[in-house]
């Protein structure tokens, strides 16, 4: 089949905050087809900074945009997929967006070839089964330790198995702070379900504080401690792996790129990478990554905030490797991510995520969702119009 069109769609929420919250907007990628199969993708990124990315004029044979590399090309197989991304990122390689914003359209094709051959992503990419995963509730810490006390209580009623809490103030003060905000996360969770921490750079490159932090966080059985120090801050992940930290130590949702996820394999000492396929460049390359953390002994886990179309994407490059068994599981979102893909990969009885066989991602796209929040975007060049958004 041939590829007609390419559509970024930009999704946002009528005010944008502050907070760290990703899913205050979006960027969504359809990609249609002479056979009138469509695919979808999203980014997790600067949405008009990667629109831009599929609309940009050509400067010159390493500045072609995305839509140009796509639109007319053939896409039947899987090694399709992974001839379209070689051609894209080539083509566009003086964009310095282009891996992140490509990984919209990675995701869409590959959903778009799994509708076309009948066969869910995961067993395109290898996999024999479909192993199910422990979904952690991904939410920010509350503003004082008891706002974050009734957030963990709210957890635990909705019967989650784990819960991550990040950003917010932590850091922002001293350890005793910090201190009172992790106990609070884990008083609220309750003995059971699993927590995990995420200090959101608050320590920048500091691995005292955060050789002291990890000792401090232990006694409430922490089950990792994420993005403690600036993305850039390889050596000094390094460093903090030599000198053994009491929390075992997760990063990498940062890496827009296969080299920046296989420095923090390679050079970072950690047990937990973290890998968003929205970001990364697809589901093309967080299989790579899959696979080299495989090899190294580094549990793989998704990076998700976004919807449960960026959940899906996520879970079907690791799906059938039984030991890689964390989620992030948006535990809480704007109206919408909560209903742009909703019923996708939801929790069953025992409180696990499981993929069903349903061809391509298996996300049915809420579109009345699309059509109430698409910010309209138009782009004229010296009074010639190079990109509108689709109505």
């Amino acid at each position: 089949m041939k590829i007609t069109a390419i559509d970024p769609i930009y999704l946002r929420m009528p005010e944008i905050t502050t907070a760290a919250d990703g899913t205050q907007d979006t960027l969504l990628v359809r990609i249609r087809t002479d056979r009138g199969l469509e695919g979808w993708g999203e980014c997790d990124a600067s949405p008009l900074v990667s629109l831009a990315a599929y609309c940009c004029p050509m400067s010159h044979g390493n500045i072609i945009n995305i839509r140009e590399s796509l639109v007319g090309e053939t896409i039947d197989t899987p090694d399709d997929v992974r001839r379209l991304h070689a051609k894209a990122l080539r083509n566009g390689s003086d964009i310095q967006q282009i891996d992140h914003a490509y990984s919209g359209a990675d995701i869409a094709l590959w959903d778009l070839v799994g509708k076309s051959l009948g066969q869910p992503v995961y067993r395109l990419l290898g996999g024999r089964k479909a192993y199910p995963k422990k979904p952690y509730a991904s939410v920010l810490f509350g503003d004082t330790p008891e706002e974050t006390l009734r957030v963990a209580q709210r957890i635990q009623s909705q019967g989650f198995l784990a819960a991550k809490f990040g950003w917010g103030p932590l850091g922002k003060k001293d350890a005793e702070w910090d201190v009172a905000l992790v106990r609070a996360a884990r008083e609220g969770l309750g003995s059971k379900a699993e927590l995990l921490v995420d200090a959101g750079w608050a320590y920048g490159r500091d691995v005292e504080t955060v050789l002291d932090r990890a000792r401090r966080f232990s006694p409430y059985r922490v089950t990792w401690l994420e993005e403690p120090f600036f993305p850039d801050a390889i050596p000094e992940y390094g460093e903090l792996a030599r000198r053994k930290p009491a929390v075992p130590i997760a990063a990498g949702e940062n890496a827009a790129t296969l080299h920046a996820a296989e420095n923090y394999i390679d050079q970072g000492g950690l047990s937990f990478v973290q890998i968003d396929a929205g970001r990364i460049g697809g589901i093309t390359v967080a299989r790579k990554v899959v696979e080299k953390a495989a090899a190294k002994g580094i549990t793989y886990v998704n990076h998700t905030f976004k919807s449960r179309l960026s959940v899906a994407s996520a879970l079907h490059a690791f799906a059938d490797v039984e030991h890689f068994k964390y989620l992030e599981y948006p535990g809480s979102g704007s109206p919408l991510a909560e209903t742009l893909a909703a019923g996708t990969c939801d929790r069953g009885p025992d409180g696990l995520v499981s993929l069903t066989e349903a061809p391509g991602l298996g996300v049915k796209i809420n579109l009345d969702c699309v059509r109430k929040y698409a910010a309209p975007v138009r782009i004229d060049i010296s009074g010639k119009t190079i990109f509108t958004s689709i109505e």
